[in-house]
This record gives structure tokens, sequence and C-alpha cells, in this order.
């Protein structure tokens, strides 16, 4: 019997899907990735119909893009040529700054007379010395690469500018500049108009400001002195008559931006050109704080006005370390005896040491009272001025000196250098210009502020609980000082002037000097009180303070006289 093979059939290759029909009985394919495993082809009807969704979409765009290029283009083409519509602001106004008198302290200059440009006018400040740091400075609106704005409206950065930026700042307006295919202008039209910022009325007298400014400035540079600032303000309403610090930058340079050798040098000057000194410079006050104690003094009935204490140049107390030996605590001189009044004239230390700390029989009034009354008069505490970086101050305390020193306790040699202002004792030419307004109102503290008529600021009143009889003893004292005390140099005949003078001594081996003094005028009517600052002189220039001071009160008796009479 024979048997036919199909000759054909025999010669057929075998698929490739049949060599693994059976890898699935393979014991080593990994099926969690897939060996061993047929993958369907994807059916040709799929891709058919996925190239006709392809094949469709490139048709509608070649042919929007042939109406577009072939059909429409010449349209579209006179279209580009014509001209470009751009929106734009229009910068406003920067509100106007004036003094109490109107006259302009900051304003807005056009480079060029012709305004219809809109072009950004610079802000402008009055190149009278004492300014900077009062007024502060802005940087302009800023565009970007393409020339689109950034920043629409000029920014505040410092003082006036930075504190009231937002009534300063105007409200923008909108125009459409048309351009042609080659970016020239061919009209501009304003869609809204902008709206200029709030105008300002300072307290400060410019006159008076630039004297002030002047007389620290001299000073400073003729004695050596590092810096200084100065305050006057009334007693009553707390508007802020002059308040500088030196030294102080250019605000025209800082607004504009383009000096950088001068900038940088701002940056580097160690005399610390940005801070005023006024507001946010704390310093050691020494003698100026001996009106308070004095009051503090005869309100707790510690000593009489009348009592004499010998004040022989020094006093000495046990050292506690070391038994049978002394500590002593010296005096810038031997006075005798003397009282209340005396004792504010002449300064001395002795007289209160003791009513500070006590001495023997001499009660003294302790650490807490003195601390207490200090805060009573707003010594080291924030004034509320409408000043950007105002600074609290530091009265020295048990709780403080833990702190500072590890836990270590306080002694009453920590009570004496505290009664004459030394030790940690902090404080800003502000605050105790305010403090001496509570002194010669006899009534409140006012709160000091540099907006004219501002009743908001004005009805912001702390109310003292003042004896009045106690304090004219006061009164008497610091006018002594001027007569025949550590003031004289303020004893003008034009106008009677109570203060009190105060040397402080800091750096290392106290071999630098702050010189201070803070009063108030006229004497027999209290309308304003004052405070100078002198920073870190010769030990020889302890009373250069009193002298700028004098050169103040004898040019506002001149140029200023509604301020004295």
């Amino acid at each position: 019997m024979r048997f036919h093979v199909n000759k054909k059939r025999i010669r057929r290759e075998i698929d490739p899907d049949e060599i693994f029909l059976d890898s699935k009985n393979l014991p080593n394919f990994n099926t969690q990735q897939f060996e061993g495993r047929l993958e369907k082809a994807i059916p040709k009807r799929s891709i058919f119909i996925l190239a006709t969704f392809f094949l469709f979409v490139i048709f509608v765009f070649t042919g929007k893009l042939g109406y577009l290029q072939i059909i429409k283009g010449d349209a579209y083409f006179k279209k580009s040529e014509n001209n470009t519509l751009i929106k734009e602001p229009i910068i406003a106004f920067r509100g106007l700054i004036k003094d109490r008198n109107d006259i302009l302290l900051a304003w807005n200059k056009w480079d060029d007379t012709d305004i219809n440009k809109f072009s950004i006018p610079k802000r402008t400040y009055t190149p009278s010395g004492g300014f900077g740091l009062l007024l502060g400075y802005t940087s302009t609106p800023k565009k970007d690469a393409s020339g689109y704005y950034w920043q629409e409206t000029f920014m505040g950065k410092d003082g006036v500018e930075k504190f009231y930026n937002d009534p300063l700042t105007g409200i923008n307006g909108v125009k459409i500049t048309e351009t042609d295919v080659k970016g020239l202008i061919q009209s501009e039209n304003i869609v809204s108009p902008s709206k200029p910022g709030q105008d300002l009325k300072l307290s400060i007298d410019s006159k008076i400001q630039e004297k002030l400014y002047g007389s620290i400035s001299s000073m400073a540079q003729n004695a050596n002195f590092t810096g200084g600032a100065g305050v006057v303000m009334d007693i009553n309403t707390g508007e802020i008559i002059a308040i500088t610090s030196y030294p102080e930058y250019n605000n025209n340079i800082l607004s504009l931006g383009e000096d950088n050798k001068t900038i940088n040098n701002y940056l580097i000057d160690k005399r610390k050109v940005f801070l005023n000194r006024a507001v946010s410079g704390l310093y050691t006050p020494g003698s100026i704080v001996k009106p308070f104690l004095g009051y503090a003094a005869l309100a707790e009935k510690v000593i009489t006005p009348f009592k004499n204490i010998l004040s022989n140049g020094s006093i000495s107390i046990p050292n506690p370390y070391s038994p049978g030996k002394f500590t002593i605590f010296k005096d810038h001189g031997s006075f005798g005896y003397v009282d209340m009044k005396k004792a504010i004239a002449i300064s001395s230390d002795v007289y209160f040491y003791q009513i500070g700390g006590g001495f023997q029989d001499q009660k003294g009034l302790g650490i807490t009272k003195i601390d207490n009354y200090a805060r009573m008069f707003g010594i080291s505490e924030p004034t509320g001025v409408d000043i950007i970086g105002e600074k609290e101050g530091i009265i020295p305390t048990p709780e403080w000196k833990k702190q500072m020193f590890k836990g270590d306790i306080w002694r009453v040699g920590d009570t004496y250098n505290t009664s004459i202002g030394q030790y940690g004792f902090q404080v800003t030419p502000l605050q105790m210009a305010r403090a001496v307004s509570g002194i010669a109102n006899m009534s409140y503290l006012p709160t000091p502020h540099i907006i004219l008529d501002d009743k908001i600021l004005e009805s912001k009143k702390v109310n003292l609980e003042i004896d009045k009889d106690k304090m004219k003893i006061i009164h008497a004292g610091m006018r002594m000082a001027v007569t025949e005390g550590t003031c004289t140099a303020l004893n003008i005949p034009s106008v009677s002037v109570a203060a009190k003078s105060g040397t402080a001594q800091i750096g290392y081996g106290n071999t630098n000097t702050n010189s201070w003094v803070v009063g108030f005028f006229p004497y027999d009517n209290p309308r304003y009180s004052f405070a100078i600052l002198m920073e870190r002189g010769p030990k020889a220039a302890s009373g250069n303070a009193t002298r700028v001071m004098s050169e103040v009160v004898n040019y506002m008796n001149v140029y200023a006289p509604e301020y004295i009479k």
C-alpha cells in the first residue's frame, strides 16, 4: 500500500508563533514579566482608521493655511502693516509734602517740559540739610526688558515716604498708544486720567529743622562726634517742630538710584548713615534722668525739697566680695551740701546715689520705684510717633540683670548706677523729649507726630497724676541749671530756658562720651520741649549738646520769634 504525501505541506516552514506554542510549559519563564506570552498583532482595520483620522486633520490644517495665506493673504498682510494698539499706565503724580508753612519738601519734577509725552516725573526733595532720614526716598516705576511695567507706582522706601505711602500714592490712569509696524508712535489717547496722591502737610518748620541739623553736623565735625540727633516738640499737642539725625543720606541720590559710588559709600559708612538716631538710636542717658528721679523721690517722700546731703566727691559702701574693703562710687566734683534744686542744677551724683539706692540714714527709692516712675514718663517705651523704625529702650531691673548676666543678683551698686542714668539704661532722643513734655506741662504725655493737626494722634494722650507743687521744685532745679549750673550756655536773656545736661561714658575704658541736654521753654509758660544728643565724642566734649541747643534757641529768637513769645 502506498501513501501519498502532500509535498507542498511538508515543505511549508514553521511559523514563529508555533515555536512558542508550548513555551508556557517551560519552568524558567517569568510570567510576571510576560515571558513566554504571545502578543496579539494590531488589527489592520485599526491602523487604517487611525491613518484616516490623521490625514483628515492634515487636510483641514492645510486647507485653513491655504485660506489664510492665499485667499485672505493680501488682506491680512495689509492688516499687519496697520497700527498696533498698546495699553499703558499713566503714572499718577505722588502727593506733595510740605512743611507747616507750606514750603515744599518733596515734589514731582519733569525732565521734559512737554508733559504731553507722558514721561515719568522724578521725585525731588529739598536740598536743605536735615530732611534725608525724615522724608525718606522712593523707587520709581520700573519696566521689564519687553517694555512692560512690573512696578506701576512710586514706592516709599523710608521716612515719611514709606510711613504714608498709601495716601501719597495716586491712582494710575490708562492710555492707548497706537504704533505702526515699525514701532513708531502714531497717536496716544487717554482712556482714563490719573489721579494724584494726597498732599501731606507736616508739623515740621523747615527753617528750624535746617538750623538744628546744621548745628548738630557742625558740632560733630568740629568736636569729633560720630553723629547726633535732635528733637523739638510741642508739649501740648505733640507736634514735632524739628527732628533730625546726623549723618544722613541724600534722598535725591537714592531716589534716582544712578550714583552707585555714593550709594555704596552709604552702605559701608561705619557711622550708620541709614540710622535715624532720633527714633531708632538707643543711648545711655546719663544725668538727664535725674529730674525724673528727683520728682519720684519727692512724690514718694523719700526726701524733702530742702534737705541737704553732703556731696563731697564720692560715696563708699562695703564690698560684698572683699570683707573689710569698700566700693567707691565717684562724683564728677565736690559740691558740699546740696538740696534738690542744687543737686539738679550741678548734677550731683552723690545726691542721686543716696535718694536712688539709700545710704546710711537716707532712705532710697529702690530699683522697683525707679523703674515705675521712669515708665510713668514713657522712658524706654515707644512714643507712638508716625515715623518708621521706632525702638523701645531699656531700664535696668533685677529681672533684666538675671537675663543679661546669667542669674547674677541685683546689688545696691546697680541701683546707684541706674540712678544716674548709667548701667544698662537705653533711651532714644524722642522718648526723652516726650518725657520732658510731661515734666513741663505737669499733666500728660502727648503722642509725638509729624502730620500737622492730626486730631487722632493728638487725642492719644497719657494722663499723669502729678503733684504740681513738687514738680515745680524740679522746674526750679532745671532753671537753676541754666542760670548757674551745668547748662549756662542756654542762659539767653531773650528767652528763659529750663534744662538738664547729661554725660554718659561709653566705650572700652570709658574713653568716649555721649553728650546730652533736655529741657523746655519758655520757662514761665512752657510750650516746647527738646532733646539733643551728640554721639560718641571725646571726654572733653561733654557739654557740646548744650551749645548746640543754645545756637538753635538763639536762631529761633531772631528768625522764628513766634515760638519764643
